[in-house]
């Protein structure tokens, strides 16, 4: 039988617990259960309403009726790169672009330490790695300048909602946090080169932005080009490649190893099947599979036609090849002999809407499927990308990271439940 939330005053009270002044609060209060391990999959660009009841997505529908799933609940802004930031570590740490890093750049002044964003518009260039503390850029309600310039706008979570800038800001994800408990953690990345990620922007499993196509069948007419390069991984959904302590491993637990394929020896589905797998996996399919499209990828997974927030305006392969993906994938993290010791949860997730304009919200769908505790349950509760991460690093017994902390951010006790 479907539940409706339900959010006790004392479990709301809790989750509420006010530490906005802290660059890493105290601990959350633990309102929900110690999680062992968490599988958060990050779907793409798709606003709620066009992913719900959508025919060709029937898994994902048939997952967010028998799991816990959120009817209220946002991204934050836009592009992609600054709500992937967010989901990790509670701010955008001045990022309000999809640019590359700045490998390696020990000498660069981050955004967070300049106080200036990163953006599309005015174009900016590729990100410093992020460190240190300082402050981030303001989220407005609407976006008039960077996504997209005058009205109506983009509405950056729900037209009403806005986060100023913020002061004493940390430069570190939970995947720092997990490490310094002690704790472990895995970026999966689908068609990750065989090299790994470092210095990688794009590639599609094989060819990268660094590949001299030169060297490569050089009579062939027209020649190769990066034009030809399905960009099928890439750097920006990976925001773990961002971050100082990750490009320079001085922790090996901590660094770009810790970025890997589906495939391969130590990928996804090797550690699945050996029932070896991190506290948290962050997995991000391709931009094929996650439902972003690419514009060289052929009809199947071209972008959609339009960005006006309805399903007629979808490319339905794309929809299709996403729902099919998501299957594979939770029902793989299921068949793994890790699933049923502990406590683990799946979140499978979009990161934001299809950028059509305001009145159109940033309203994505978030399912949570447990191995324990309540499902079939249906949450009307306001949350955010900022809500996940609380949640997530309450039930690892972390303290939460900035915006994660601030008063108005409630865990997601219903969703993940109560053993």
């Amino acid at each position: 039988m479907r539940q409706k939330a339900v959010v006790l005053g004392l479990v709301a009270a809790l989750a509420i617990a006010a530490f906005a002044e802290d660059k890493e609060g105290k601990a959350v209060p633990r309102t929900v259960p110690h999680l062992d391990r968490v599988f958060l999959i990050m779907m793409e660009n798709h606003g709620y309403g066009q992913i719900l009841n959508n025919p060709n997505a029937p898994y994902i529908n048939q997952l967010a009726k028998s799991a816990n799933s959120a009817t209220n609940y946002f991204a934050v802004a836009h592009p992609s790169l600054t709500n992937y930031l967010e989901v990790v570590g509670g701010s955008n740490f001045g990022v309000q672009s999809d640019n590359d890093p700045d490998w390696h750049n020990t000498s660069c002044v981050t955004n967070l330490a300049s106080g200036v964003a990163n953006t599309d518009n005015p174009p900016s260039p590729s990100i410093c790695p992020i460190s240190g503390t300082g402050t981030d850029a303001a989220t407005p309600a609407i976006d008039l300048t960077n996504e997209t310039q005058g009205p109506p706008g983009e509405v950056n979570i729900d037209g009403i909602l806005s986060f100023a800038a913020a002061p004493n800001t940390v430069g570190q994800t939970i995947g720092d946090q997990l490490v310094a408990a002690g704790k472990t953690w895995k970026s999966y990345q689908q068609s990750l080169p065989i090299a790994g990620a470092d210095n990688v922007n794009y590639s599609d499993g094989v060819f990268t932005n660094s590949t001299d196509f030169s060297l490569i069948n050089p009579q062939l007419n027209p020649p190769l080009t990066q034009a030809d390069v399905v960009k099928l991984y890439a750097a920006k959904h990976n925001p773990f490649v961002y971050f100082q302590t990750v490009q320079q491993g001085a922790n090996p637990l901590n660094s770009l190893a810790n970025t890997v394929d589906f495939d391969g020896p130590n990928g996804l589905y090797a550690d699945l099947r050996a029932g070896k797998l991190p506290n948290f996996s962050f997995i991000a399919p391709n931009q094929c599979n996650d439902q972003h499209g690419r514009s060289n990828a052929g009809a199947f997974c071209n972008f959609d036609p339009a960005s006006d927030g309805t399903q007629a305006s979808l490319n339905p392969a794309l929809i299709i090849l996403g729902d099919q993906t998501v299957q594979r994938l939770v029902t793989a993290i299921q068949a793994s002999s890790v699933w049923n010791k502990g406590h683990n949860a799946i979140v499978v997730m979009w990161d934001e809407n299809d950028y059509s304009l305001s009145p159109n919200t940033n309203q994505v769908m978030l399912i949570v499927d447990t191995n324990y505790g309540y499902h079939n349950l249906q949450s009307e509760v306001f949350y955010t990308h900022f809500s996940l991460l609380k949640t997530i690093e309450s039930g690892f017994g972390l303290p939460c990271l900035n915006h994660a902390c601030d008063s108005n951010v409630k865990t997601m006790s219903d969703l993940f439940g109560q053993p």
